[in-house]
């Protein structure tokens, strides 16, 4: 995607993040400049322990650098008090993990309505696991679900309230090929169709080739930053 041409919705500047335990210090960031671009998708990879979850966790207000800033939307997160960070989360940024959280008791519906209930302008549950091709599973419960399913209602879980950006920490990380490729697939059309910038991590370098950009961290630092002149489709992808 031509960077001249797109909004930066995030700048990290010298973001560092150093977590004290006893008299050990962890450096979990060191120095990261980095920008995400409006209707990017961007894959993070890197070993663990490079930074990845630790760079998500403060672009999606879970966490706060100890040093450097963290700039969203030409706004400086630093200057958010806890009421605007509570904004932040719920109304701009969908998060999706490598375990799915769903209530066991509520349907694939049900789930995704909890969101829809509180969001500002949400879309209506149904519309959500349409998008990640699982109108058919409405009233379905996690049981009674694949893996991926239930991944793919957690993706229309974090989507349904139209977020700015959506966050997915090791999304395929519990899943084989077949329902992995599921996933990212549902996570490619939400991309294209809603134009949400999306950040995935993961330790899989074989979907870096889906991305627009892929930024590979290595013990806290920005190692590299490559551009794919062309990127796969993920049912293209085979790992």
């Amino acid at each position: 995607m031509p960077k001249e041409a797109a909004t930066i919705v995030f700048e990290t500047k010298k973001v560092t993040k150093v977590y004290h335990m006893g008299e050990v210090s962890v450096h979990a960031l060191r120095g990261v400049d980095t920008q995400f671009f409006e209707g990017e998708f961007v894959v993070l990879l890197g070993r663990s322990g490079s930074g990845k979850s630790t760079l998500l966790n403060i672009l999606g207000g879970l966490d706060l650098p100890s040093e450097g800033e963290v700039i969203y939307r030409d706004r400086h997160m630093a200057d958010f008090d806890e009421n605007e960070l509570t904004r932040y989360r719920r109304d701009h940024v969908g998060f999706v993990f490598q375990f799915y959280n769903l209530i066991p008791s509520l349907t694939a519906r049900e789930n995704v309505a909890l969101v829809t209930e509180i969001a500002r302008d949400p879309m209506k549950p149904e519309e959500a696991l349409e998008l990640v091709d699982l109108g058919n599973r409405l009233d379905h419960f996690p049981s009674q679900m694949s893996g991926g399913e239930q991944q793919r209602v957690a993706i229309a879980r974090a989507i349904a309230k139209r977020p700015d950006v959506l966050l997915c920490d090791e999304p395929t990380g519990a899943l084989d090929l077949n329902t992995g490729v599921k996933v990212l697939e549902a996570l490619q059309s939400v991309n294209r169709e809603l134009g949400t910038t999306t950040a995935v991590i993961t330790h899989n370098a074989i979907i870096s080739d889906m991305a627009h950009r892929v930024i590979t961290l290595s013990d806290g630092r920005i190692e590299s930053v490559h551009t794919n002149d062309t990127r796969r489709l993920a049912n293209e992808l085979n790992w």
